[in-house]
């Protein structure tokens, strides 16, 4: 995993071909994104989602398994894990599932009825963050199954996926925010734990992205453009293959850890 110049050692990226990666939420988006970058790498790819007609699809097309993954579910997520040691070492994780919510904190007519929908807020804090967790914990214990990749100990990298929400968190977004703001806070003292069996842990929080939660036609490419007025630069929301771009190497550089890195075109976003 690395050369020697003239006396200095020069570490290469890590190899993931022939490994197996996870990536939950994988049927679309920057999950889906992600997972077509990684099999590109030459990694056997487990489709981890709920949609199975779209997880299928693609699992076909980049050479993978599609397994059905409810993140709340753990024997769901231990199933995943388990699918990908038959393909391979597991080698890399990507958190990509994951909900919003929307609602102030409390209604106009000052009913306690008409307060934030708790179900509601424990429902995204199960599926962004507890849900993240679940499946840091069981694939990074397979990890740790694994033979080092390099004289340092490498097994293996977990990407996680957080928002700028975590830091810039806008009204209504208490339940989302809440959650991403976890995962952010779980960023180092993760990597901490998993660093004594040489598994990285780092995780991107992206901005405003292209996604198709914004409709089709005329009046959401507007939409869509107005929005991107309020980049710093460029002036666009981001698009998948841009923060899939992000997962890859922070799952194949082997100095990045306990890191988090906002993907975001310099956005901070206002109250509202």
């Amino acid at each position: 995993m690395f050369r020697v110049i003239r006396g200095v050692a020069i570490l290469r990226n890590v190899d993931i071909n022939g490994a197996s990666a996870i990536v939950t939420g994988g049927a679309s988006g920057i999950g889906a994104a992600s997972a077509r970058q990684l099999a590109a790498k030459g990694a056997k790819v487990v489709v981890a989602d709920l949609n199975a007609e779209k997880g299928e699809e693609l699992a076909k097309e980049i050479g993978g398994a599609f397994v059905s993954v409810d993140v709340t579910q753990t024997d769901q997520i231990e199933a995943a894990v388990n699918k990908a040691a038959e393909l391979g070492p597991l080698r890399v994780l990507v958190n990509s599932a994951g909900i919003g919510w929307a609602q102030r904190t409390i209604g106009r007519d000052g009913e306690f009825a008409s307060a934030h929908n708790l179900d509601a807020y424990k429902k995204v804090i199960a599926i962004n963050l507890i849900g993240t967790f679940d499946a840091i914990r069981l694939a990074a214990t397979a990890m740790s199954r694994n033979e080092p990749l390099d004289a340092h100990g490498e097994r293996g990298a977990i990407v996680n996926m957080a928002s700028v929400a975590a830091f810039d968190g806008q009204i209504g977004q208490a339940s989302y925010s809440s959650s991403k703001g976890g995962v952010v806070g779980m960023t180092l003292p993760v990597a901490r734990d998993l660093a004594a069996v040489g598994i990285r842990v780092n995780t991107v929080a992206p901005g405003l992205i292209d996604t198709p939660i914004y409709g089709e036609g005329e009046a959401a490419e507007a939409f869509k453009a107005k929005l991107g007025e309020s980049v710093l630069f460029p002036h666009r929301l981001g698009v998948a293959d841009e923060l899939a771009s992000m997962v890859v190497e922070l799952a194949t550089n082997s100095y990045m850890n306990a890191e988090v890195v906002r993907v975001d075109g310099g956005i901070r976003m206002p109250p509202k």
